[in-house]
């Protein structure tokens, strides 16, 4: 019997498709002005410093993923080269990193609709946990987002910020960019590392490499044609907002797109940019909470998370990462409400966390892959290394739970040691030990469907 393969039928332009939907998120839609406010015309350097961040990253992404195929993506990759141990700390970091990126998310379609109906401070933060816990409930009833459905959202995104840019030129003024770094070039490498956030997910698609159908050819082709699309969307709108001076509150920088559009279009266009932004939230939210509760419901199978969390309901969801995951969010929106934090302080959690987990995929690369491919590897590794130093004291944060990572999985192995050796102790003679390998035939728990953290 001939082995079965994937059918190769992503072209070119599909590839690109799916890039752009995995890139573009509603997380962009806060930070162009925020990056201006604290950098100055010279953060169109920080944006254009991440845009070619992400060619090596997304091809070196595509070869480990064509060499070794499998859902558990940069965690995959980096136990190969590393150890189970690495593996387990990259695992953590994701999960970490995408049940954060959901707070943001929520923020980002409260923000705008508040902004338009006059909401306080107080409800606006309301909104953002009741966009969450829709998200959460919806996860739990099996409703998830569908593929196609998540893809438009982001292609509404895109068009967008195209739309923001194209009305805003008429308003353009040379005068908008001096002083082109009111606060020194070095803020610009801290910037980059804030807006990292807005270029998450090259590797959203790794897995779906050997479906090409030239996956030599094409890969590379739709890697630098999303990075084209990307850079001018991105680049573009940063552009339209240092140009005609949209940034330096609060509540500017926090609506930028919304505020673009309106001083643009003019009538409710504002108004409809800040529901459209709400019901992108929304569904972004919601597969943000279906993503990674499956990739806890997978960190949990594999004993590097709380067995609960392994748990399915009678309609095959993992709930108890579902509530884990949208509880964790839900609490960030009261935390973030009560310590006076905006997103520009919750940023520094996903951003630190992605940083360093792309930094561990580039350096399995160097040391997996060959040729042209670990070239690019070592090109990424040290792009990311750039950035490491304008992070400042957050580096603290994917130390302080590599710590965590690595002490609940020194726990767990001792607690199995013991646990096996007690049940060899109790095991009459002559019969075989107990174990998960004889429990329901050897066969695992069905697994939902797995798919890769969502766009924030």
């Amino acid at each position: 019997m001939s082995e079965q393969t994937l059918r190769r039928s992503i072209t070119v332009t599909q590839g690109v498709a799916l890039y752009v939907g995995a890139i573009v998120g509603a997380g962009v839609l806060l930070l162009p002005a925020l990056s201006a406010t604290r950098a100055g015309p010279a953060a169109i350097t920080a944006w254009i410093f991440d845009a070619v961040l992400g060619i090596p990253l997304a091809l070196t992404l595509a070869a480990l993923a064509s060499r070794y195929p499998n859902a558990g993506g940069v965690a995959t990759f980096v136990t190969q080269a590393f150890g189970s141990a690495a593996g387990t700390v990259i695992g953590w970091f994701y999960f970490i990193a995408a049940a954060t990126a959901q707070t943001l998310v929520a923020l980002t379609g409260a923000y705008y609709a508040s902004s338009y109906l006059g909401l306080s401070r107080a409800a606006t933060f309301l909104l953002a946990g009741l966009i969450l816990v829709v998200a959460t409930v919806a996860n739990l009833r099996g409703i998830k987002v569908s593929g196609r459905l998540q893809l438009a959202f982001a292609g509404t995104v895109a068009v967008l910020l195209f739309l923001a840019l194209l009305v805003s030129v008429p308003r353009f003024s040379a005068a908008n960019w001096t002083p082109f770094a009111p606060h020194g070039m070095g803020e610009v490498g801290s910037v980059a590392v804030v807006i990292f956030f807005a270029f998450f997910g090259w590797e959203a698609i790794t897995h779906l490499a050997e479906e090409f159908r030239d996956p030599a050819r094409d890969v590379p082709r739709s890697t630098m044609i999303s990075v084209g699309v990307i850079t001018l969307l991105y680049v573009g709108v940063v552009v339209a907002t240092i140009s005609t001076r949209t940034y330096g509150s609060d509540a500017v920088n926090r609506t930028v797109i919304a505020r673009l559009l309106a001083n643009g279009f003019g009538g409710p266009a504002g108004t409809l940019t800040a529901v459209i932004a709400l019901l992108i939230s929304l569904g972004t939210a919601n597969a943000f909470v279906a993503a990674t509760s499956r990739l806890g419901y997978a960190l949990a199978r594999d004993k590097a998370f709380p067995a609960p969390l392994a748990r399915l309901s009678t309609r095959g969801v993992p709930a108890v990462s579902v509530l884990v995951v949208g509880g964790y969010a839900t609490l960030g929106v009261v935390v973030g409400y009560f310590a006076q934090w905006g997103p520009e302080t919750l940023l520094v959690v996903p951003n630190s966390l992605v940083i360093m987990t792309f930094l561990a995929a580039m350096a399995a690369g160097v040391r997996l892959l060959h040729g042209r491919a670990r070239v690019l590897a070592a090109i990424g590794t040290v792009l990311c290394l750039v950035l490491i130093p304008f992070s400042g004291v957050v580096v603290v944060i994917p130390v302080l739970i590599a710590v965590l990572a690595l002490l609940y999985r020194r726990w767990t192995r001792s607690r199995g040691r013991s646990e096996g050796e007690e049940g060899l102790r109790e095991t009459p003679a002559g019969e075989p030990p107990a174990g998960p390998h004889l429990v329901c035939g050897g066969a695992p728990p069905p697994l939902p469907p797995f798919v890769g953290p969502a766009r924030p």
